[in-house]
């Protein structure tokens, strides 16, 4: 299981965001956040927000460091990126 995230660097709501993502399906990602106790609402379209406070957690959970650009590479290329206005299939 491979799950990879982002710097936290997208701001919102008065903090810091990551995504969180998968290369294989939505089911690992989800087993993953799972895991960490983060809640089903955090998800959004393809990818878990996690905020800046709970970053270390995740990586030292296993999660793989990488670029926001990296993120969307590994969505795109895997067939699960869902862009803003594209409907949930």
């Amino acid at each position: 299981m491979t799950v990879y995230i982002d710097p936290p660097s997208w701001p919102g709501h008065g903090r810091m965001w990551s995504h969180l993502v998968s290369d294989e399906s939505y089911d690992e990602l989800h087993a993953f956040a799972d895991t960490l106790g983060v809640p089903r609402r955090a998800f959004e379209r393809d990818h878990y927000d996690i905020p800046s406070h709970r970053y270390a957690d995740v990586v030292a959970a296993g999660a793989v460091e990488v670029s926001s650009r990296e993120v969307v590479r590994l969505l795109t290329e895997s067939g699960l990126r869902r862009p803003k206005g594209r409907p949930l299939a």
